[in-house]
């Protein structure tokens, strides 16, 4: 195990990067603590995959350098950093019987027999794959083949950290939550650094610690699932984490209140200061869970009109609409939705304010 550190890392693909597009990651320090475990979380081309492969050694920054327990790595090769690297696609041996395959990085470094066979059978009970051990991997389903490549990666006790380069891409989506589980509770019992790569923000918020996302090369924000959710930093945090994503109002201020489209919601007196010191283009976000719906007036409240209703079950995602703006209102299933005109509520302490996208903090 290893406590990982990027020391202003930063790398492009083009030989000679002129502006910031040359650059699939910008200059970025990032610690990750030895037995934690992280997502690396955020749209397709955003940079995730290039900085899993710059831990692993696959790729060798432009700029900066990646230390193991201070230890400065950026020169050595993925096998001396002793990394386990699952990827999207499986890497196995068809030839090979599935417990030759688990079996396979346990003889590369000499593991005694007795000792490699516990550990495959165990590895392979935790997968499932107990009752194919002694099939050849060739005629095994792609599902199969990707939970022998998940326990390639696993079944090594030794290694510094474990990465993962979205692993469930090609799992039958039944499997999926199953297998996320037991990747977990594998990371629990073993206390090994897991980094999983993913775009699918409920893969990520349900697996890791501590999230980072990524947007264009950058870190956006990193943090626990609760305080994404929570407190997103940025616009795009707020947009991407949450199911739907937190509605972004363009706003005004008017003495303690934000203003959307003429309606008045009033805010907490110290944001409203910090807000007007800072300065920008302004907006006041509050996630769907947190708005306030009903078809009576009340204090703090402004008009709207509910103007769709989508059941989904267990809850409903309501449109509201104010002027131009639509806001999404997640509301209890047991609860009845009002018609036609409502008026919409924005608790102070659940409501946002961002300049320039950013958090005002």
């Amino acid at each position: 195990m290893a406590r990982i550190h990027l020391d202003g890392i930063a790398h492009t693909y083009t030989p000679k990067a002129k502006g910031e597009t040359d650059w699939a990651l910008k200059h970025m320090d990032l610690t990750w603590r030895d037995g934690g475990a992280y997502a690396l979380l955020g749209p397709s081309g955003c940079g995730k995959t290039t900085l899993l492969n710059v831990i692993s050694g696959l790729v060798q920054p432009s700029h900066g350098r990646v230390t193991f327990d201070d230890v400065d790595v950026t020169q050595l090769s993925t096998e001396r950093r002793n990394i386990a690297q699952v990827f999207q696609f499986p890497v196995i041996y068809d030839t090979m019987t599935v417990f030759e395959n688990l079996a396979f990085p346990l003889r590369n470094r000499g593991v005694a027999a007795e000792t490699s066979k516990a550990r495959v059978e165990e590895v392979a009970e935790m997968l499932g794959l107990t009752s194919d051990l002694h099939h050849r991997a060739r005629g095994l389903t792609a599902d199969s083949k990707q939970k022998i490549s998940l326990g390639r990666g696993l079944v090594r006790s030794d290694v510094a950290a474990i990465l993962f380069d979205e692993p469930l891409t090609v799992i039958d989506p039944q499997l999926k939550f199953q297998l996320r589980r037991q990747i977990k509770q594998i990371h629990e019992d073993s206390q090994l650094t897991f980094i999983y790569v993913t775009h699918d923000q409920n893969e990520a918020l349900t697996f890791a610690d501590e999230v980072v996302l990524m947007s264009e090369g950058e870190v956006v924000q990193a943090g626990t699932p609760q305080e994404l959710f929570e407190s997103p930093k940025h616009t795009f945090v707020g947009y991407f984490i949450g199911s739907p994503g937190m509605n972004i109002l363009p706003c005004a201020l008017d003495g303690d209140a934000a203003i959307v489209e003429g309606r008045r919601f009033p805010l907490g007196g110290e944001m409203i200061e910090k807000t007007r010191q800072q300065g920008g283009r302004l907006e006041l976000g509050i996630r769907p869970e947190f708005v306030g719906l009903s078809a009576q007036n009340g204090a703090d409240a402004a008009p709207a009109t509910v103007t769709s209703v989508e059941d989904l079950g267990n809850f409903k995602i309501v449109d509201a609409r104010l002027e131009q703006s639509i806001v999404k209102v997640k509301f209890p299933e047991d609860r009845e939705v009002p018609t036609g005109d409502a008026y919409l509520r924005f608790p102070p302490e659940w409501a946002k304010l961002y300049a320039d996208g950013a958090l005002v903090e």
